[in-house]
């Protein structure tokens, strides 16, 4: 059962204190094992990676086959079916919609000293995309880390998929296609993190990493960090519903198991100033656990990390909300727009009872790579921002240089770095001679 928290309750503020730092990351120490990981395929290169691939994988690959060639992806793409490979059409071409609204515009002015100032944007040149294997094997996932990329104008993109087994996914494969990548390695894990960072013979290294996997591949990208951008270290998925009493509990009931099927550590959260509505969607949730295909999973995560909460009012939902800085946050409240206005801390919000998160995964367009344990409260989802750089411009003219030079001359003094004052000193000195060159 979940736990179940009114705020009227003299020991909420303790209770709810806890809900916010559980920890429900259910893995091992695995940095030490990833340190050798990732010295591994940095020493050795190719080498390491086919060895790794081979004890995790249980896929023997060799330098030649690292990589798909075009004519694997080709059969991969002719097996998709027709309504599939509709879904994901529509899905990318709605992801690179949303996502070509995002891109910035540079600037350039002239300031009131005569000085040219402004910024321009530029792509990071590579980018590796990870993409989970296995049973997490998610071609959504593919469309909303490639797409940003290539919108965004990077030259060259890499996908590292796992394969378990020689086991592909075809979806994964044409949402590759779909996405202008051509290069998918099938290795994964934290050699595949290391090998895009690091490089090897047959794997040129990237400039930024994005892209969720498990504990082994976060724990990789927080130690290659500074070598090459990362997106950000995801956690488990979770999901916060605001929800009035003006909603059918069964529909809530499944918006909260579709993030807890997950992962047996993805936390659902119901907050309601309706206790009767509270109760409906328990008993919702229990009927649909009787019939879910993931209901072992999806039962543990609300067994052990789901909550019910009964708020006072609406307002004070929205105060509790933003100490969550949930990564999904649907608001099934009227005039959802107007209130999702008291929200600041959320990775992404859906307004309204007819705006399930699962549309968000897959077709909405807005990206579902978001902030996850309370990061949205410093953090945004993933974007055409995450692949660009932003270069600052300034141009001195003689008549800038001599209005604002003497000002930064005085402030190097005063921080006795000479050399700095000097630069400044030696052109406004030629200024005082009358010489322009």
């Amino acid at each position: 059962m979940p736990q179940f928290l009114s705020t009227a309750d003299p020991g909420f503020e303790d209770r709810f204190a806890a809900l916010l730092t559980m920890k429900r990351e259910d893995a091992p120490d695995v940095d030490a094992a990833v340190a050798a990981i990732v010295d591994d395929v940095r020493t050795r290169g190719d080498a390491a990676v086919i060895e790794l691939t081979d004890r995790f994988d249980g896929l023997r690959l060799t330098t030649e086959t690292l990589a798909f060639s075009k004519a694997e992806i080709d059969a991969e793409c002719a097996r998709v079916p027709v309504a599939e490979r509709e879904a994901l059409e529509l899905a990318a071409a709605r992801i690179r919609a949303f996502h070509e609204r995002q891109m910035p515009a540079d600037r350039q002015w002239t300031d009131p000293a005569g000085a040219m100032l402004g910024w321009r944007w530029t792509p990071v040149e590579a980018a590796g995309l990870y993409v989970p294997g296995g049973l997490a094997s998610y071609p959504s996932s593919v469309l909303m880390n490639a797409i940003p990329a290539q919108v965004a104008g990077v030259e060259r993109l890499t996908i590292c998929a796992p394969t378990p087994g020689g086991v592909s996914n075809p979806l994964v494969l044409l949402a590759a296609r779909l996405s202008g990548v051509d290069t998918v390695y099938r290795i994964g894990g934290a050699q595949a993190i290391a090998a895009m960072a690091f490089g090897t013979d047959s794997i040129a290294p990237v400039d930024k990493i994005t892209g969720p996997g498990n504990a082994y591949v976060a724990a990789a990208k927080r130690r290659v960090f500074g070598r090459v951008g990362i997106d950000m270290i995801a956690g488990p998925s979770e999901i916060l519903v605001i929800a009035d009493r003006h909603n059918d509990p069964d529909w809530i009931a499944v918006d909260l198991l579709s993030q807890a099927e997950h992962d047996e550590s993805a936390q659902s959260i119901l907050i309601t100033d309706d206790t009767a509505l509270a109760q409906a969607v328990t008993a919702a949730v229990d009927r649909r656990l009787q019939t879910l295909d993931r209901r072992e999973i999806a039962g543990a995560s609300w067994r052990d990390f789901g909550a019910v909460i009964v708020a006072r009012d609406l307002d004070e939902a929205a105060r509790l909300s933003d100490r969550i800085a949930p990564e999904h946050l649907e608001l099934c409240v009227e005039n959802a727009h107007e209130f999702s206005l008291k929200i600041r801390h959320a990775g992404a919000i859906f307004l309204g009872q007819w705006t399930p998160e699962a549309i968000g995964d897959y077709v909405g367009g807005p990206n579902h790579v978001l902030p996850t344990a309370r990061s949205a409260r410093f953090s945004s989802g993933l974007g055409v921002m995450d692949f660009l750089k932003r270069t600052t411009l300034a141009m001195m003219t003689p008549a800038a240089l001599a209005a604002i030079g003497p000002a930064a001359e005085t402030l190097a003094i005063s921080e006795s770095l000479e050399a700095h004052g000097l630069s400044v000193r030696a052109r406004l000195d030629r200024l005082n001679e009358g010489k322009e060159t």
